[in-house]
């Protein structure tokens, strides 16, 4: 049998497949958040007097007395059970970019050995997992196992069905016995607590005197690829890492750009289109799909939420991708850089802060130097941008997303803002101690009167930018595709926090020498400029100029690596930055980098050991299998008198010899454990191993190309990427 019959199998088995029948909704109504208990489910469920309680507390984050959680809790079990469900869940989401839960049934048994359901309060409100084998980053001793969820009344509960059954899911957070947040939920409720809290003065100061609570929104663009299951469960690389260690580039790539918002393939049609009405049924707002830049990849857009519910239905969303594509014969990869070569996937975040009284204050309107609120906002961020930068770099740093940084699909490692042509002169006139009207867009019009004309926004996008404004909003697109958007979400609300309470200090100083408000304003917002404008850029992110400029003259920090980014969590302007707006205790922000840095560090050395097995155990058996048959013609025709080329033979012989060499010396590399510090076991992982795998994979390639195909035993990129 020849050594790619399992891949001849694959392909032919899966040019055979036909779509898998999905059943699809009447209309969206009927299925829209129809196993969710949300608002308007509660409303047909609760007391007058219950209801308005928990809306309060879900609209405004105020406290919840133990009576109404009582009510809340046997109509939530009612209306669960009416559906067929038979077991509860606190789900959480611990320091992994993973969810977490532990299943309850509601039955217990009476004195008479019948069985009962019960779900109360005290059920809701808490539950108690064992929380000692859970990422915690030295908060806690060894033998220290008892952790808490508790009940988030302010993200909806919903039920999650499988072939097996339905679950209640209770969004939760989770802490230790002593208090310390181990999850991301809780330093993102803070976060959003701390910005409304400076908002509020900020505000306050501008003389609004109806303010409503203020709430950070998040709308996180997601791409990803689907691989046929068949190739993936071929490839230990991408069953264990997420990505492909070894892998020659196909003759056509992405060069055509003719995969981008290209025609859906049918069957992954089907898919979204089942996918889609998984998250329609759980209330998540998927508004957007289509073909990505790269041959495989996709993309999906839900609606902006809160931040709070936005971090949470994408965490659901990552599970019901992965469960989805596996009921169509697809493997979803959200690895960053699943294929070398072609572009990788990222997570962009698009966020902005907001109430019910102002509405959105990061949208500028059609006269932007005339909205003051949203000058002072936007200057906040541009602030806490250029102050911390290090810290967006930090949250964004993993293993899997320093492959794609910096490269041709995503931003540079160099934090700067982008605003648009009209914001950033207006931004510059401003330093210059002016405000003045700036242009519009203008309208578009290309001379054609069947097209209609229509207002052009004021700027262009700037792709090359790691956070650029769009319009309405920051968009955050360094954040990676396998990533919890939590942790920049948490990042984001306190830099803006701890920048608007400096606007709120220096506004107050402003007001007392000059009533004027509209000088106030300039006063404040000339000297951030000063100060932070070195941050704003609108050039090319990509350019060597850029970055020379960037740390040369702007002094801004570049910052390729997580072991480069990690270590700024415990710089002691951040452990102030989030001691001092009360999100992170230091204690817990230490826990943070010691968590992160272990997993980069695990993550570098479970791929460093695929790639010494996979080349010792598949590449080199099967290269020297090819160089024998070689050789054996060359020695045959010699002995005939006929000249065979050997030039193949030779290649073969030297790249497996090079590569062999190599895999010893990562071998060796791998077997280091001698560290002074964390911050250099990160260091040899980054300069010594990734190096020396990068170095077994050029061999490994080559040899690809050179091996006769029908000896190659993995599949390969042209496969896994095109058919589908």
């Amino acid at each position: 049998m020849s050594g790619n019959s399992a891949r001849v199998q694959a392909i032919n088995e899966i040019t055979k497949r036909v779509p898998m029948s999905v059943e699809m909704p009447d209309t969206l109504k009927s299925i829209w958040a129809c196993d969710v208990f949300n608002l308007a489910t509660m409303e047909d469920s609760l007391s007058k007097k219950a209801f308005k309680a928990i809306k309060n507390t879900v609209q405004t984050g105020a406290a919840l007395d133990p009576a109404t959680a009582d009510v809340v809790a046997a109509a939530m079990k009612d209306w669960a059970m009416s559906k067929g469900v038979k077991f509860f869940s606190h789900i959480f989401y611990p320091m992994t970019n993973a969810t977490a839960e532990k299943h309850d049934g509601f039955i217990i048994t009476n004195a008479d050995g019948a069985a009962i359901t019960e779900f109360t309060g005290s059920l809701l409100i808490k539950g108690e997992p064992d929380g000692s084998s859970f990422p915690n980053g030295s908060l806690r001793m060894t033998n220290a196992a008892r952790g808490y969820t508790a009940w988030d009344p302010t993200s909806p509960a919903y039920i999650m069905e499988t072939d097996n059954g339905a679950t209640l899911m209770i969004p939760s957070v989770f802490m230790s016995w002593t208090g310390e947040a181990l999850d991301k939920k809780i330093p993102l409720l803070r976060s959003n607590c701390a910005m409304n809290e400076a908002a509020q003065k900020v505000l306050s100061l501008m003389g609004e005197t109806e303010i409503a609570t203020l709430n950070s929104s998040c709308g996180a663009e997601q791409e990803y690829f689907l691989v046929d299951a068949l190739f993936a469960n071929a490839r230990p690389d991408l069953l264990l890492a997420g990505r492909t260690l070894f892998g020659a580039a196909p003759a056509k790539g992405q060069e055509f750009d003719d995969h981008y918002f290209g025609a859906i393939p049918e069957r992954v049609q089907v898919f979204m289109q089942d996918f889609e009405n998984k998250l329609y049924r759980l209330g998540i707002p998927a508004k957007t799909h289509h073909n990505e830049v790269a041959p495989g990849q996709f993309e999906i857009a839900p609606y902006f939420e809160s931040a709070n519910v936005a971090s949470d239905h994408q965490q659901l969303m990552m599970t019901i991708l992965k469960v989805t594509a596996k009921q169509h014969g697809f493997m979803c990869l959200l690895h960053e850089k699943p294929f070398a070569g072609v572009n990788g996937s990222g997570k962009h975040v698009n966020w902005s802060v907001g109430n019910a009284t102002q509405g959105n204050l990061l949208d500028p309107g059609n006269t932007p130097n005339e909205n003051l609120n949203f000058l002072l906002f936007c200057g906040a961020v541009i602030r806490g941008v250029h102050t911390y930068g290090p810290l967006l770099r930090a949250v964004i740093a993993t293993a899997s997303n320093d492959h794609r940084l910096g490269a041709n699909e995503a931003p540079p490692a160099i934090i700067s803002v982008y605003l648009g042509d009209q914001l950033e002169k207006l931004f510059l006139d401003i330093k210059e101690g002016k405000l003045e009207a700036t242009a519009s867009g203008g309208l578009m019009d290309l001379g054609l009167d069947q097209i209609l004309k229509f207002e052009r926004d004021p700027g262009d996008r700037n792709r090359t930018s790691p956070f650029a404004f769009t319009g309405n909003r920051f968009e955050f697109r360094a954040v990676g595709s396998s990533q919890s958007v939590s942790g920049p979400l948490v990042a984001m609300n306190t830099i803006l926090a701890d920048s608007l309470e400096w606007v709120a200090d220096q506004l107050e100083k402003a007001l007392s020498t000059d009533s004027n408000q509209v000088l106030a304003v300039i006063t404040v917002l000339k000297k951030l400029m000063d100060e932070h404008g070195n941050v704003v850029f609108g050039g090319d992110g990509y350019s060597s100029e850029w970055h020379t400029k960037a740390v040369e003259e702007r002094g801004l920090k570049n910052l390729p690596t997580s072991a480069d980014a990690l270590p700024y969590l415990r710089d002691p302007s951040i452990v102030e930055l989030f001691e001092s707006t009360g999100v992170l205790t230091p204690v817990e922000l230490k826990s943070r980098f010691d968590v992160y840095a272990e997993q980069y560090i695990l993550s570098i050395e479970v791929e460093a050991k695929l790639v010494i097995d996979m080349a010792k155990t598949t590449i080199y058996p099967t290269a020297m299998s090819y160089l024998s048959d070689l050789l054996a013609v060359v020695s045959e025709g010699s002995g005939l008198g006929i000249t065979v080329d050997a030039s193949t033979a030779k290649t073969i012989a030297e790249e497996s010899n090079a590569m062999m060499t190599a895999v010893a010396e990562l071998s060796d590399a791998l077997a280091q454990h001698d560290f002074d510090s964390t911050d250099a076991h990160m260091n040899h992982c980054a300069f010594t191993i990734r190096p020396l795998m990068d170095k077994i994979r050029e061999h490994g390639d080559l040899l690809e190309c050179e091996i006769a195909d029908e000896l190659w035993p993995l599949p390969k990129y042209r496969e896994m990427l095109f058919i589908k």
